[in-house]
């Protein structure tokens, strides 16, 4: 996901806004992405996921009225989209961050101009009450979790989520009872797994979301400032996925019946899931057309030595090194 940084923003701007393609009733169409400026994630302030970095945009200054005003400026801009993604740091519906006049104002204009809303929370926000509000105003909606593992160890001890497995059950379950389509965020290598575990973590991980919802996005770890996952960067011992990898589980992902997409952030980019460098371009444009058309044949397999490397990460890298290193970058750096 894209982010701007909001001291360049006055309190009623986006911090950013962009279009891009989604699909919607089996067609591709122009979908309006807006990322809201708001106090920021709830989670954040106890101790927040290590891998993310987006309460950059967070700002304790914002009111009902001036998130009102942001989104006013964004559908402006916007124009004529099919779908909003609205986005915040944290989750659209918790009041601390999204007061109720303010997401009433945005449910109401997508349901008066009949555009698809998707919206992120995380599940503890996802009640009764809050639903019935929300969709008694706009039912065309679709919630968006961050579940990142379907392994509690992993997200207590790696990811540093807050919530369990049974929490997004319980919050999947009452999408489902009333309605709402539910998207899915599965993480690709959050810290401390080697290469192999994070493959078969998410591979584990969508095939639980699968069941659950219509729709998985597949994230790949991205390195953003100030999180933990940058601490262990900068110090070798992380290296954000290779992109074999994210084949590997896409093709796994695209056998469950569910739509699977994939925009690896920072793509073909040291902090970003990469290659060689040298296949990386072919290997991302084949994720984003599996991604428009839920076309295996789409994922591309080009012929490079990397392939090999990153065959022997997977068979040798927690019994050689111990855990997870980039030693890739490593050796680029000091022996160049």
């Amino acid at each position: 996901m894209k982010r701007s940084d909001r001291r360049e923003k006055p309190r009623t701007a986006p911090a950013a806004v962009w279009k891009e393609k989604e699909s919607l009733g089996g067609r591709q169409v122009d979908a309006g992405v807006i990322i809201l400026q708001t106090a920021g994630c709830s989670h954040f302030h106890a101790g927040g996921c290590s891998m993310c970095g987006y309460n950059i945009d967070a700002r304790g200054d914002v009111t009902a009225q001036d998130i009102v005003a942001q989104f006013e400026q964004a559908v402006r801009e916007l124009g004529d989209v099919g779908m909003l993604k609205v986005y915040t740091s944290g989750s659209f519906l918790d009041t601390g961050e999204v007061p109720d006049e303010a997401a009433e104002h945005i449910l109401r204009h997508c349901a008066e101009s009949g555009r698809r809303l998707l919206f992120e929370s995380r599940p503890e926000y996802i009640d009764e009450e809050r639903l019935d509000r929300a969709l008694g105003t706009h039912k065309d909606v679709e919630v968006a979790i961050g579940l990142e593992s379907a392994n509690d160890l992993v997200l207590r001890h790696s990811v540093n989520k807050g919530f369990t497995v049974g929490d997004y059950d319980r919050a999947a379950d009452l999408l489902a009872r009333k309605g709402a389509d539910l998207r899915t965020y599965v993480l690709l290598k959050p810290p401390y797994l080697t290469e192999a575990e994070a493959v078969a973590d998410a591979i584990a991980t969508v095939k639980h979301a699968a069941v659950k919802g219509k729709v998985v996005s597949l994230n790949p770890v991205n390195v953003q400032k100030g999180t933990v996952v940058e601490k262990l960067w900068k110090t070798w011992a992380y290296r954000p996925p290779w992109l074999w990898s994210v084949l590997a589980v896409l093709n796994a992902a695209s056998r469950t019946g569910c739509r699977v997409v994939c925009d690896p952030t920072g793509g073909g980019k040291e902090r970003g899931a990469h290659n060689c460098g040298g296949c990386d371009e072919v290997v991302l444009a084949g994720i984003k057309a599996f991604s428009q058309h839920q076309d295996r044949s789409r994922l591309a397999r080009p012929e490079c030595a990397c392939r090999e490397v990153w065959e022997g990460v997977m068979d040798l890298e927690g019994h050689i090194v111990g855990g997870t290193a980039d030693l890739q970058r490593f050796f680029r750096k000091h022996l160049d």
